[in-house]
Order: structure tokens, then C-alpha cells, then sequence
């Protein structure tokens, strides 16, 4: 699970072991469990904390289980990553289980193998649709709400604290609110300078008098 800042652990896990045992519900029962907590699904199993221990449990001679039970496939694999995972495990004599499979899937089988490039398709389609709608909503935020996306201020502005963030994670990171302030120019007689005027900042208006 990625984004943990943002969500439940416990939920995410209980619903996706949930998921895992009506999977194996009758034939098989779960003897070890292994749950990633803010890594990336495009991140390889072997840069995955639990996943590399599960790798490595996998490839001894003692371990406790003969096959692995997938919770959900968009929170486990990315791109062609199933297939590495898949010839790994059978290398060592394990079974993947999906529940989109209802069982262990074999790629002897035309349509398991139509179903895993359905579902690698759609994991990659997630990820992309996610970025999508973050940027829209940036876009949207920035021109109807003139919320600041970062960056330096635009022309004639400066940021000005806004308080504290709305968001308590990121309170506790120290971050506040910031709006932007337009800048006043300062005023000019005709012929001559200003004594306010600041070389550094800048400020919408015209050249000269």
C-alpha cells in the first residue's frame, strides 16, 4: 500500500486478507502474512520490505507455506512484474493464487493469460488515471481558486503565511498555509524616482510616466 499518510493501514489490510482467505476459503489456510506499507506498486518485489521477506521465504528450505495468496492484484504487481514474480515462485515450487483467477493461476491456460494482461493493463491504467486527476484538479485549483501550485510567485505577487495546514499529517511536517499577496507598486512622480521602490521585487504596472 502506497500513500500510507493517507490511508487506514488496518483497514487496507483487513479487507484485502479478507479477500484472501474467501480466495483459498476450503482449501488452504493462511500461514504467514506480508503487507507493504508506503512503497510504490512500480517499485520490484525484491525493493519492497515485505515482499523481498517473502521472496526470501520462498527460497528456503524450511518454509512454512507451499503456495502465495494475492489480496488484490493492483496493490501487488505493475507492468510485467507478475511474470517475474510467477517464474520465480514456481522455480521453488509455489503456487500464485489470484482471486480473479478463483485459484492458482496457470498461464497453460489462454484465459488466465488473457485475464493477467487485462489486469496488468488496468493496474498501469490506475496509476495513470490517479496522476490525471491530480493535475486537472492542480489546473482547476490554480485558475478558479488561485490556489498556489509552488514554485516561485508569479509576476506581481509574494506568498504570505495563511495559517496552519488543513491537513494534520502535514501540520505535523511543520508546513503551513501560504496564499499569494499582490504587490503594491510603489508611487511614482513624473521625472523622478521613488524612495520606496525595491529593486528586488516586482510589480505589475507600466514603464515610466
Amino acid at each position: 500500500m502506497s500513500t500510507v499518510e493517507f490511508q487506514d493501514g488496518a483497514t487496507s489490510l483487513g479487507w484485502q486478507r479478507e479477500v484472501a482467505e474467501e480466495t483459498i476459503r476450503g482449501r488452504g489456510m493462511i500461514v504467514a502474512e506480508y503487507f507493504d506499507e508506503g512503497c510504490s506498486r512500480r517499485l520490484s518485489w525484491r525493493e519492497r520490505p515485505a515482499a523481498a521477506q517473502l521472496m526470501a521465504a520462498a527460497a528456503g528450505p524450511n518454509r512454512s507455506f507451499d503456495a502465495v495468496v494475492i489480496g488484490e492484484y493492483e496493490r501487488a504487481f505493475y507492468g510485467d512484474q507478475f511474470n517475474a514474480v510467477l517464474t520465480t515462485l514456481q522455480e521453488h515450487g509455489i503456487q500464485l493464487w489470484l482471486p480473479e483467477a478463483e485459484g492458482p493461476v496457470n498461464l497453460d491456460d489462454p484465459v488466465h493469460r488473457a485475464l493477467m494482461l487485462l489486469l496488468g493493463s488496468q493496474s498501469r491504467r490506475e496509476v495513470l488515471r490517479a496522476r490525471h486527476w491530480v493535475l486537472a484538479a492542480m489546473r482547476v485549483q490554480a485558475r478558479v481558486q488561485g490556489r498556489f501550485l509552488g514554485g516561485r510567485p508569479p509576476y506581481g505577487y509574494r506568498l504570505a503565511d495563511a495559517g496552519p495546514h488543513p491537513n494534520r499529517t502535514h501540520t505535523s511536517w511543520g508546513r503551513r498555509l501560504h496564499r499569494l499577496n499582490p504587490i503594491q507598486p510603489p508611487h511614482r512622480g513624473c521625472g523622478g524616482s521613488s524612495s520606496n521602490a525595491r529593486p528586488d521585487v516586482a510589480w505589475p504596472g507600466s514603464r515610466g510616466s
